[in-house]
């Protein structure tokens, strides 16, 4: 009886450890107890404290950035302000303008942290927000840069009109957004084959200029530069013999106005730039030079058809640009 007793007694431990050995199994296995968003949650963290990179190709330059960009800084570079308003990217921190974000700015900046104004950021604030990339402007002087470089990847986005392709597109692959950059960019190009089909050759041999007013004076600009691609290198207008000379932003006095005497004028001002004068454009409005001019006279000078302190060359300021210039011009 006591051998049969010992003999039970072994199968019993013999059971209990099989099933101990199976359940084991089963756990090591993958059927977790945890949930699979929890485990998904792991990997993502883990990922993300692997310090994983990659490589971004942008005219002709590579960077390397976090595998998934998420914190952008925009200092300095107004071109990636109206990207991100083109496909809906969120900084955190942006540009300012005396000290608050413009209204048209207010879908991507409600989260934002100001970084200080266009040509003058605030390093430390900067610094403060971990940026995963940094974007900044060719305009910003080497020792501003060299700054910059110093707190994280900068990035310095073209401010020539023509790059706005590669603009868009590089922010579009910086956060994921690729199609929507690419739809945006079609998008155009199919806005100007009906625009030219629209105008069709009403503005053969017709004067058309574009002109910024700051601190009180008019402002014409290369060929390449503001509202100029559109008028010129899209809808393939004559260029102006003084666009043509122009190296950079050049003044242009109201004598020299008169002798292009324009057909078509369109006028930007923003009391951000004109706090000194503020009459400045009523002032130029009323000068009898001016209004002896064909543009004036013709009731074709047109006054902030889009935002004041729109760029003129990137993705929204074209749309936006090409769509009230063909308006107006087929008056």
């Amino acid at each position: 009886m006591k051998r049969l007793a010992a003999l039970g007694l072994v199968c019993i431990m013999v059971v209990m450890l099989a099933a101990c050995g199976k359940g084991e199994a089963k756990n090591n296995t993958g059927a977790s107890d945890k949930p699979a968003s929890t485990a998904a949650n792991t990997d993502k963290n883990t990922e993300a404290a692997s310090g994983e990179t990659r490589t971004v190709k942008y005219l002709d330059k590579e960077y390397t950035v976090p595998a998934n960009v998420k914190r952008i800084v925009i200092t300095g570079s107004m071109e990636s302000m109206e990207d991100a308003l083109v496909l809906d990217v969120h900084p955190v921190g942006a540009i300012t303008f005396g000290g608050k974000f413009p209204e048209r700015f207010a879908g991507i900046t409600a989260e934002a942290t100001p970084i200080g104004e266009k040509t003058q950021p605030n390093f430390e604030t900067i610094l403060s927000l971990k940026p995963d990339v940094i974007l900044g402007s060719t305009k910003f002087k080497p020792e501003v840069a060299e700054q910059l470089s110093k707190i994280g990847t900068l990035i310095q986005v073209s401010h020539i009109a023509t790059d706005w392709e590669a603009n868009l597109q590089l922010l579009g692959e910086l956060t994921g957004k690729q199609e929507q950059a690419q739809k945006a960019i079609a998008e155009y190009k199919s806005g100007l084959d009906e625009a030219k089909a629209k105008l069709g050759d009403k503005l053969k041999d017709k004067k058309v200029v574009a002109v910024r007013v700051r601190t009180g004076k008019m402002y014409i600009y290369p060929e390449k530069v503001f509202f100029n691609p559109v008028l010129y290198g899209d809808l393939g207008l004559t260029v102006p013999a003084e666009i043509k000379a122009a190296k950079a932003q050049e003044e242009l006095s109201v004598e020299k106005f008169a002798e292009m005497n324009p057909d078509y004028l369109f006028i930007q001002y923003a009391d951000d730039e004109n706090k000194d004068t503020p009459n400045a454009l009523k002032e130029l409005q009323n000068n009898p030079i001016i209004q002896k001019t064909n543009a004036v006279k013709e009731g074709h000078a047109f006054v902030n058809v889009i935002d004041p302190l729109s760029e003129g060359g990137p993705a929204w300021s074209r749309s936006e640009f090409l769509k009230a210039a063909v308006e107006n011009l087929s008056k």
